[in-house]
């Protein structure tokens, strides 16, 4: 019986994941191409005009048809929605290719980047942390909790140009940007060149969470070593008691922490690959903003998927860490 209510509440919970990740789809559809509807921006048609000032009354009308310009835009957004139920994002007019090419390729440079971020910024946030809370009230403590403030209200694009600054035109350390050398061919490219040129602009991320998680750390593992049964573990001469009692109680919360920044990983990918040069979905999404539409859309839809994902990620591993979770859910 207990293998078969298990069983039925993780269908469940499939089943609700299921129903969210489509109510998500379908609202961020709406609101992003009713929103780009009413913006300010280069349509195809448009784009062609002004790159062929002389072309005839009747190629417009063709090209309006189309694209799909003379229907009102409730129908022009059923044809798109349906297209992408099919797996057709559309064409993109400056990549000349199928916009679920163009996403493939650049995802493979962003997800490098912010995953590599991603971990950064958990090990050091975490271990900071750590530090903060296992030495609260010290001089360590109080060095890194300034730092930690102060890093939490500089913006992204600001320490992008300060490492690019200091690390590549000073020091020379690293390069200028892109994802491997200039003019190099990428199939000769190593992978030791390519993690060369991902490392300046991931250190740029991870700086947008790191603070964050190491403050919020420190005071979760402040609070537990303050706690009665910690206490009373310290009483009885318990060896290890940070370990088995502190660090164990505060990583639910950091993970925590640290899944629901996708979203922020994301924004701050955007701001990097632009400071950097570097070719990834952030930087396609900059370029596509006003001339681009059906990749500027692909790519926003695509990156509300994905966060939405790391989201439901995090919360299947809370109840497999934490049994508690799961029995508050039943």
């Amino acid at each position: 019986m207990d293998k078969l209510g298990s069983r039925h509440r993780t269908l469940k919970s499939i089943g609700t994941y299921f129903l969210r990740g489509v109510t998500l789809l379908i609202a961020s559809t709406i609101l992003a191409f009713f929103l780009t509807s009413i913006g300010p921006h280069d349509d195809p048609v448009r784009a062609y005009i002004q790159a062929n000032p002389g072309v005839s009354e009747e190629n417009i009308a063709k090209m309006e048809e189309y694209w799909g310009l003379n229907e009102p835009p409730v129908s022009r957004y059923l044809t798109w929605f349906k297209n992408i139920l099919r797996g057709d994002l559309g064409y993109s007019t400056s990549n000349r290719q199928p916009v679920s090419e163009v996403i493939g390729v650049r995802f493979k440079a962003s997800i490098a980047l912010m995953m590599t971020s991603w971990l950064f910024s958990g090990l050091l946030g975490f271990s900071a942390g750590c530090l903060m809370g296992r030495f609260n009230g010290s001089l360590i403590d109080r060095i890194l909790k300034r730092i930690c403030l102060v890093m939490c209200s500089i913006p992204t694009f600001w320490i992008g140009i300060v490492f690019l600054i200091f690390f590549s035109v000073q020091l020379g350390w690293f390069p200028f940007g892109l994802s491997m050398p200039i003019g190099a061919n990428p199939e000769d490219v190593t992978i030791w060149q390519r993690i060369h040129h991902l490392i300046l602009p991931a250190l740029t991320v991870s700086f947008l969470s790191f603070a964050q998680l190491a403050l919020h750390t420190r005071e979760k593992l402040v609070e537990v070593m303050e706690s009665d049964y910690v206490l009373f573990a310290k009483a009885r001469g318990e060896k290890n008691v940070l370990r088995r009692h502190g660090v164990r109680n505060i990583l639910i919360p950091a993970i925590t922490m640290q899944f629901g920044s996708f979203s922020e990983l994301f924004g701050g990918s955007v701001i990097a690959e632009n400071i950097f040069s570097y070719p990834g979905l952030g930087r396609a999404l900059t370029a596509s903003g006003k001339t681009d539409l059906p990749l500027f859309l692909g790519i926003t839809l695509f990156s509300v998927m994905f966060v939405f994902t790391g989201n439901m990620i995090a919360n299947i591993l809370y109840s497999i860490i934490d049994p508690r979770i799961r029995e508050g859910t039943q």
